[in-house]
């Protein structure tokens, strides 16, 4: 799970595509290149969205933010190595997602709609997140996908473990004490957001499958 921890920093990063705010979005061509992201957020917190032909080179991002339930469907899917779809709510708990995806090509891709840790922002407006649910389809006309040997190719890994885990109470403390001793003079609680002190209970793992048609 660190590796899993790591990539969803990188989310966090870089300049970004935002896409289009629409609940319901048919796109003709999507291709993402090589380590650049496509983001879909707006105020709707369901989306559906179909894409002809989905093109993600080597270590590119699909990104979905403040989406409680995302169904996705593509039918010429092309995907590089190492390519990631991710997806929160916005509230540090993961998208559900149903994927539907006809392969022509698969490198290796990461679904991560894992819970994220109340501290992840530093701000702690909210707890730790649950899990997101997924459900993978591929079709069987295409690239059959694997999920048991990350090196090799056709390789699928799917996150949906709740937020809460990556971080520990000792880990905390020294956060804590971190941020009092660089708190401004007189107020060394004021960088400790809202009060809270530590994160909590974890949230709740979400749940995955992924089966052909």
């Amino acid at each position: 799970m660190k590796t899993i921890g790591i990539l969803l920093v990188a989310f966090l990063a870089g300049n970004a595509t935002i896409a289009s705010q629409d609940s319901v979005k048919h796109l003709t061509k999507l291709e993402v290149d090589a380590k650049k992201k496509e983001v879909f957020a707006g105020r709707d917190s369901v989306l559906q969205l179909r894409i002809d032909t989905l093109i993600m080179h080597d270590r590119s991002q699909l990104v979905f933010l403040g989406k409680k339930k995302v169904t996705l469907t593509a039918d010429h899917v092309q995907i590089g190595k190492r390519a990631y779809i991710f997806g929160t709510d916005g509230k540090n708990n993961g998208t559900d997602f149903d994927i539907d995806f006809h392969f022509e090509k698969l490198g290796a891709l990461y679904v991560l709609a894992g819970g994220q840790d109340a501290n992840n922002n530093g701000t702690r407006t909210f707890p730790n997140g649950d899990g997101g649910n997924v459900n993978f389809i591929y079709q069987k006309a295409g690239i059959t996908p694997q999920t048991e040997n990350r090196k090799a190719p056709h390789y699928i890994r799917i996150d949906t473990r709740a937020g809460g885990y990556r971080g520990t109470p000792h880990n905390e403390l020294r956060n804590i004490y971190g941020l009092i001793n660089s708190g401004p003079v007189g107020r060394p609680l004021g960088r400790l957001s809202q009060g809270t002190v530590y994160s909590g209970s974890p949230g709740a793992d979400g749940t995955s499958s992924i089966a052909g048609r």
